[in-house]
């Protein structure tokens, strides 16, 4: 049986939700999501979202801003397009009842913040959990919305594409979806196809992302034809707590931005010595430079200090940090707070235009999943959420505007040559092993041996997980490791083609940047 709808949205997070609700006034819409609504990176988010709001600030400046983040690989086109765009998307969210924190002091009528690469307070934010205010928000109005189906505990398996029918000027048709509670894989038909399922930071040991976070977009458009570009670039957030019981907790830019200190077990500050912006320069130099400390010391972290800013200051400014804190037995209003860098964004994807188009006739992508010309070669702060929200009108505005069905019949998910696992343990098993190879030999600093080294057991791990595949009748985590494995090989592939130190990546064989940035544009075969 076939299930069909306008528009098909993988993932439920801020670009998935944004652009569901921009579409259900015109367009029956399936949100699939594989766990809860509202389980996505876009809901962890703590800084806020980065707009030209204030008088004082302007589009060129922030676009600099933006630009110097990159280390000048950004897209002007797709830069301008996004901060152009940043009052309105911001407009949108008010609109739609996001609570953001007010300052009636303020010229815009809200308190806007600074982070690390900005050269003007511009980050809007309700408190110290602006995602989880977001998504919430628009949770309960995706649920309300009679247009929109949802599709929770449900994971794409493969899109269904013409490549695949021998008919490639068909496009992408649909998707095959597991129902994970059933354990049933539904074929789903759809005019127009959208990943937002996020980046694909659960390929390294530590990261910042949630669980869902495995790259399922990027590998399943590289499965069905798409270009990807600019994968070697992984944003490690420079301050991720470090304590046993804090699983993937992460302390937020703004803390810096409102005056915390890195500082040495021993008091002393150290980013002075590797930036004259010292805290607040770009995350991938205080990254780097946590890097270069700990392992110069053989320290387990550094410390983030914010204790001489006054108490009541803290419990207004970062609520969520402190009471998560205080639950580990740390007093941020009196000790500082133990970090760690660790993987936080994929600044590379599939690679779309400005209408979020890729080179599949009826994909689209959009957010973490994509490479837009935005991010360049590392993030600026805060401009995440705010090209969740752009894309989502642009994509919107692109599928109301050109009007595709799916007419062609589907075949079904085809289950006849396979049984069930026997031994579930090689998924753990591979899933460990390719984990720690990425953190171990493709981390905040690489060479051409260590790169050499993960994509040999990249490739051996590909051949068993793809001959499990075929085997076994799929699972949650059968998906999940196949399409990390997938992501694994882009982004060492990639890294291996740069012959130079750029933003996110750096390589001890070539320190140098070169005069000219060029991106990394990989290719599926045929």
């Amino acid at each position: 049986m076939v299930d069909s709808f306008d528009v098909i949205i993988i993932g439920s997070g801020l670009a998935g939700q944004s652009l569901a609700l921009r579409l259900a006034d015109h367009k029956k819409v399936a949100l699939i999501t594989k766990r809860r609504l509202t389980d996505s990176a876009s809901a962890w988010a703590q800084g806020g979202i980065a707009a030209v709001l204030d008088p004082s600030d302007s589009v060129t400046s922030h676009v600099a801003d933006t630009f110097d983040a990159g280390a000048g690989l950004c897209d002007p086109k797709a830069t301008r397009f996004v901060i152009e765009n940043s009052a309105r998307a911001i407009q949108w969210l008010i609109d739609r009842g996001v609570p953001f924190t007010r300052d009636p002091g303020s010229p815009t009528g809200y308190h806007l913040t600074r982070e690390g690469g900005h050269s003007h307070r511009r980050i809007i934010h309700a408190a110290d959990a602006t995602g989880a205010a977001v998504q919430e928000t628009l949770t309960e109005q995706v649920k309300a919305h009679s247009n929109i189906t949802i599709l929770e505990e449900h994971i794409g398996i493969d899109l269904i594409v013409g490549t695949k029918l021998n008919r490639p000027e068909l496009g992408c048709l649909g998707a095959y979806v597991l129902d994970k509670q059933s354990g049933r894989v539904r074929t789903i038909s759809a005019g127009h196809t959208v990943l937002a399922t996020g980046g694909a930071g659960k390929v390294y040991v530590y990261t910042t992302n949630p669980d869902t976070a495995t790259g399922d977009g990027i590998a399943m458009a590289w499965r069905a034809g798409c270009r990807v570009g600019n994968m070697e670039f992984i944003q490690f957030h420079p301050t991720c707590l470090y304590h046993p019981q804090a699983k993937s907790f992460l302390i937020s830019e703004a803390v810096r931005g409102e005056g915390g200190l890195l500082r040495l077990p021993n008091g002393e500050r150290f980013m002075p010595r590797h930036d004259k912006r010292a805290e607040l320069a770009p995350r991938d130099i205080v990254a780097r430079a946590i890097d270069f400390e700990m392992k110069k010391r053989g320290l387990d972290c550094v410390f983030l200090d914010i204790s001489h800013k006054p108490a009541n200051f803290l419990a207004e400014h970062f609520p969520t940090i402190q009471a998560r804190c205080l639950e580990l037995g740390i007093d941020i209003a009196q000790q500082p707070i133990p970090v760690v860098p660790a993987a936080h964004y994929t600044c590379g994807g599939v690679v779309t235009d400005l209408r979020g188009r890729t080179n599949v006739p009826g994909l689209f992508a959009v957010g973490e999943s994509t490479c837009t010309g935005l991010h360049g070669a590392n993030r600026l702060a805060s401009n995440s959420l705010l090209e969740c929200v752009v894309f989502s009108e642009a994509i919107a505005d692109e599928i109301k505007a050109n009007a595709r069905q799916s007419t062609m019949p589907l075949p079904d998910w085809d289950e006849s040559r396979v049984t069930n696992a026997d031994e579930e343990i090689v998924i753990s098993h591979n899933w460990e092993e390719l984990r720690r190879a990425m953190w171990d030999y493709v981390g905040i600093v690489r060479t051409t041996k260590r790169l050499q080294r993960a994509q040999h057991r990249i490739r051996l791990l590909s051949r068993e997980i793809d001959e499990y595949y075929s085997n076994f009748r799929v699972t949650n985590d059968l998906i999940e490791l196949r399409n990390l494995v997938v992501t694994a090989d882009l982004i060492v592939r990639s890294a291996l083609r740069r012959k130079e130190s750029r933003g996110l990546h750096f390589s001890q064989d070539y320190p140098d940047t070169l005069p000219q940035a060029r991106n990394t544009l990989l290719k599926p075969r045929g």
